[in-house]
């Protein structure tokens, strides 16, 4: 199960994705999205970004191609993703497909950094279907609630919810970083990701920062 600094990171995290959950529930519905396709939406695609780009596609009137194209783009991440966690979710074709479902920033982080205080992959596996349910839990409850209720949260990021994702996967990866390499890949990762963000579109930056990663642990 998750170790005490995790679960400690998981409520306030929970809450912090129930309410980005209900501001978009509020503005999907507030675009002309209907009930029904909403709970859809975060049910089926379950990606913030890639769901509020979607409603700004239905307010614009995009194509669907390019709402498709944008979203792979904005999760383009979730491939490097995939490849730390293959063993964690190693298993049946339902259990690794329901667990690609469930893959977010949050749950990966929770995930490496239950690897790397144990290296127990049994353990990690618990940890990441733990904080993989609930927060996709959270996410779903606060979209119904958004939705139903209307646009009571206003701006999210007016109440400093946004932080609260950066800030948790920052104190959960920090215990990762043990020696001086660690920290040399860490922080140039981070420095080539915060670079290429604001000059490449929108999700290809973290990708960016994995040359950072690669660059700088050579030698290890």
């Amino acid at each position: 199960m998750p170790d005490r600094q995790s679960l400690a990171a998981l409520l306030p995290l929970g809450l912090a994705m129930a309410l980005v959950g209900a501001s978009f529930g509020a503005v999907a519905v507030a675009a002309g999205v209907s009930l029904p396709q909403v709970l859809a939406l975060s049910v089926v695609v379950y990606a913030g970004g890639a769901q509020f780009l979607v409603v700004a596609a239905v307010v614009a009137g995009a194509a669907p191609a390019a709402v498709v194209f944008g979203g792979l783009l904005l999760n383009a991440r979730h491939l490097p993703y995939g490849l730390v966690l293959a063993d964690v979710l190693r298993g049946s074709w339902p259990s690794r497909i329901f667990g690609a479902h469930l893959m977010t920033d949050e749950a990966t982080a929770f995930t490496t950094a239950e690897l790397a205080s144990h290296g127990d992959v049994a353990r990690a596996r618990k940890t990441f279907f733990a904080a993989g349910i609930t927060l996709f839990l959270a996410w779903n409850v606060g979209t119904a609630i958004g939705a139903v209720g209307g646009n009571f949260l206003g701006d999210p990021n007016a109440l400093g919810i946004d932080a609260a994702f950066p800030a948790a996967l920052l104190a959960l990866t920090a215990g990762a970083w043990r020696t001086r390499v660690d920290r040399r890949v860490a922080l140039l990762g981070a420095a080539v990701a915060v670079v290429a963000t604001p000059v490449l579109p929108a999700g290809l930056g973290v990708i960016a920062g994995l040359l950072g990663l690669i660059a700088a642990g050579r030698g290890r």
